[in-house]
């Protein structure tokens, strides 16, 4: 790349994708997500037993597709930032909305372990296990609500704007919720 092409393309300069002020609130939901694993850590720690017990009823292969289908959506994001930035916006509006769809199937599929788990008997009051695992999946939960919300915005800049930084934005907001999720996945599910 020539300089002359580096400044005539102002968005493919090294930059920090989003605004500072989203950034702000990332790393202060991290923060907030930090210190509830480190509570789960420490009462995973206390119940032990109870915890593994718990956990068996869990089923790894539901966390692993959900964690697959979040890992493609942010596939399908990120490759969505890339085309916006090379202002191939047909395109980009085609995978933002194949992020979306991932993030309402992961909710589908939550919504299935949720109503499995509470006909088996395993609800919020059953055991902190269960406490943490509905508190830890609900609050995410909420988070790709919001994460859909970001990508809607995003496909109708690019729509209608074709501006770039409202698609960096979503798409750091989404990648954030990709990343709890991992975190969860390996606390709930994987972790003995």
């Amino acid at each position: 790349m020539t300089a002359t092409s580096a400044t005539s393309a102002p968005w493919r300069k090294r930059h920090l994708p989003a605004n500072k002020d989203l950034w702000v609130f990332v790393l202060g939901d991290f923060v907030i997500f930090g210190s509830y694993f480190v509570i789960f850590m420490i009462s995973r720690h206390q119940e032990r037993d109870l915890f593994i017990e718990s956990q068996r009823h869990l089923s790894l292969n539901i966390g692993l597709v959900n964690t697959l289908v979040l890992l493609a959506s942010s596939w399908f994001v990120a490759r969505a930032v890339q085309l916006t930035r090379s202002g191939e916006f047909e395109q980009a509006r085609k995978l933002t909305v194949g992020g979306g769809l991932c993030g309402v199937v992961f909710m589908l599929i939550k919504a299935y372990e949720w109503s499995a788990k509470i006909a088996q008997g395993h609800t919020f009051p059953s055991n902190n296990f269960f406490m943490y695992y509905y508190m830890l999946t609900g609050v995410h939960l909420f988070h790709v609500a919001i994460g859909l919300v970001f990508l809607g915005v995003s496909y109708f800049e690019l729509r209608n704007r074709h501006r770039v930084a409202p698609v960096e934005t979503g798409a750091t907001y989404w990648h954030m919720v990709d990343l709890l999720w991992v975190v969860i996945f390996a606390l709930l599910y994987v972790m003995r």
